[in-house]
């Protein structure tokens, strides 16, 4: 039959050019995510929207769309707390050590899968809390993710006051502006001086190699590896530890520790891992 046909398309393409695999058992959860382009398109349903893309002129339209809705996108202002400690106990005094008066330490972080911005700004407001108390640290963040439409949300930088909860007070009050969004929803803003030093761009994880800087001092790439094959999880690792610098560390999720498994990497605590030194 044609639609299962279509079906089976659409998921072979999204393997293809996203590294995202959907079972067949997934289908419902597919027509859930695609409603709303299913209901702009005027289609009957997810079948009679897949024709529609794949056999009556609708791909180039709909497939950005299409990426957008099958991607996860789920992120949280500091998610997995440890990794934060981490970076602020051991990777940030471990940057700084040896820092001669007068001089700067350039800090170059990479959120590989930044979504909507909260990683990327909870980074920043760990760095810029840093550099009050060390003025040497030269610090800027490169958030990507395939999505446009995340972006966008990231490079506004206005989130809804619930998403901007698990912020603590104290750094609520430094870096985020209070304000009310147009539905009326009570937002906050991050604030100019964190936006700055956080460039977002757009990235396909597939679409290797990468055209980020080498010489990173951290990666974070949490909880996207598992919506990847084996191999695909393997070839992204292998693609991303070039871009750190020796010693420099990767940060996955923490249902993710066990699929790193790279010779120059070595792991420390769940789910970090820094790339070895020379000798």
């Amino acid at each position: 039959m044609a639609e299962p046909a279509l079906r089976r398309r659409l998921r072979d393409m999204l393997l293809e050019t996203t590294g995202i695999k959907i079972p067949d058992s997934k289908t419902p959860m597919m027509e859930s995510r695609l409603r709303r382009r299913i209901t702009h398109c005027g289609a009957s349903g997810l079948d009679d929207y897949l024709a529609y893309v794949f056999q009556g002129g609708g791909l180039s339209e709909e497939w950005p769309h299409v990426v957008d809705a099958m991607t996860t996108n789920k992120t949280d202002f500091f998610r997995e707390p440890a990794h934060f400690d981490m970076m602020a106990h051991r990777v940030l005094p471990e940057a700084l050590a040896g820092t001669r008066p007068g001089t700067h330490r350039r800090f170059r972080l990479w959120s590989a899968a930044a979504s909507t911005g909260a990683e990327a700004y909870s980074l920043a407001m760990l760095l810029a809390e840093a550099a009050l108390a060390a003025p040497q640290l030269d610090w800027a963040i490169l958030g990507t993710d395939i999505s446009p439409s995340v972006l966008a949300k990231a490079r506004r930088a206005i989130y809804p006051v619930a998403e901007l909860a698990p912020v603590s007070p104290p750094r609520r009050a430094r870096f985020v502006m209070s304000g009310t969004c147009p539905d009326g929803q009570a937002s906050g803003r991050i604030v100019p001086e964190l936006r700055r030093r956080v460039r977002f761009a757009e990235l396909n994880l597939m679409e290797m190699p990468y055209p980020v800087d080498t010489e990173l001092d951290a990666i974070f790439l949490r909880n996207v590896l598992i919506y990847f094959t084996p191999d695909t999880q393997a070839a992204v690792i292998a693609a991303l530890v070039p871009h750190l610098r020796q010693g420099g560390y990767l940060f996955v999720g923490h249902a993710e520790s066990m699929v790193v498994d790279h010779p120059e990497l070595v792991q420390l605590a769940p789910a970090a891992f820094v790339k070895r030194r020379r000798n």
